[in-house]
């Protein structure tokens, strides 16, 4: 049981409601939610000194807190993870088909360098937040390889992935060779090798290179290299982060009225490298995942959520994307952005 369903259940009915409450006034309204707030927005008919003792049991649990010397309280990161974990409901159908709309208007099948940064821009404008997205992995696996000719001793390799992704390397030869030729090699190739790994492509070369007429030889031996220089510029580039509207954070001030804070949330987008972490977490869990700040090591500012999810390329997870925000986002709301986008651009990415 994690720890925000065993706070839930210590909580009886009561004390949910007005935290649940004081969650949702404080969220749409940014200021600390007092004992007349509760008792207008509550449902519940309590005195306001009944409410007022509900409010400091709820102090002493670490679900609240009041700031400097307001009356008031507001949800500390804990409450915020038992608000997501239990108090959430469904958005009604029509926000949904809203959602889609805009989403679907914006992740129209093709390149997909293109859909995946439409995804961090769509995700960033609907959120008013920032949009991030781990792109695809680039693929060690090729679909398809063509030689196209460009003048007498150079090549055009192009190397075409199973993501759709398309890679291409300029080759130089020692002798010239006839478009029918390249033909050839790419049919060769394309029949033998389509959907193997780049390194089991390279030690089957070695292995095979000397059964093959000698005029294609040598060509084998340059695609040999470009294999290489393939497989060594996959690894080093790694996953990229992708992220969009960085900027609207500014205009949030539980992010920006500290220096020091705003200067770990910039940190936390020049470097990426925590990040990268958290989305390659999100990676290989189901669903939603919301990651709230002070609960782990992965959101390095209290006052900062991440709410990610995984997407696809024909049933295979291949990148994650997200929204981040402060803690004092509309969780259900932007959960349902990101929940939308990623089945978009899962389906986008999959119709090639």
């Amino acid at each position: 049981m994690t720890i925000a369903l065993q706070f839930g259940a210590m909580l009886d009915p009561r004390a949910k409601t007005l935290l649940k409450t004081l969650i949702e006034r404080y969220i749409a309204e940014g200021q600390p939610v007092g004992s007349r707030t509760l008792s207008k927005y509550s449902g519940l008919e309590l005195s306001p000194a009944t409410i007022r003792n509900v409010m400091s049991d709820l102090e002493e649990s670490g679900l609240i807190v009041s700031p400097h010397t307001s009356a008031g309280r507001i949800p500390t990161p804990r409450a915020y993870r038992l608000f997501v974990d239990t108090m959430l409901v469904a958005q009604p159908p029509t926000d949904d088909a809203q959602v889609e709309s805009t989403v679907r208007t914006q992740l129209r099948p093709g390149e997909p360098n293109k859909l995946v940064a439409a995804a961090a821009s769509v995700l960033s404008n609907l959120s008013q937040f920032a949009g991030v997205v781990l792109t695809p992995r680039r693929s060690h696996i090729f679909k398809q390889i063509e030689f196209m000719r460009l003048s007498e001793k150079r090549i055009l390799l192009v190397i075409v992935t199973p993501e759709g992704d398309v890679q291409n390397r300029i080759m130089a030869t020692q002798k010239e060779y006839s478009p029918s030729q390249l033909s050839e090699a790419s049919n060769y190739i394309n029949a033998n090798y389509a959907n193997l790994s780049f390194s089991e492509v390279r030690k089957r070369l070695r292995a095979e290179l000397e059964a093959l007429r000698g005029d294609m030889t040598h060509l084998m031996h340059v695609m040999q290299e470009a294999v290489v220089a393939s497989t060594e510029e996959t690894s080093d580039l790694g996953e990229a982060v992708l992220i969009s509207g960085e900027r609207n954070l500014l205009e949030v001030a539980d992010l920006s009225s500290d220096m020091d804070r705003l200067r770990k949330l910039f940190n936390v987008f020049d470097q990426k490298t925590s990040l990268l972490q958290l989305l390659e977490v999100s990676s290989h869990a189901q669903g939603v995942q919301i990651f709230i700040g002070g609960e782990s090591n992965l959101v390095p500012i209290e006052q900062m959520s991440v709410v990610t999810s995984s997407y696809e390329v024909d049933g295979q997870v291949v990148g994650t994307l997200g929204v981040i925000g402060p803690t004092r986002m509309a969780y259900q709301r932007v959960i349902q952005i990101v929940d939308i986008t990623a089945k978009l651009l899962s389906q986008a990415l999959s119709q090639r």
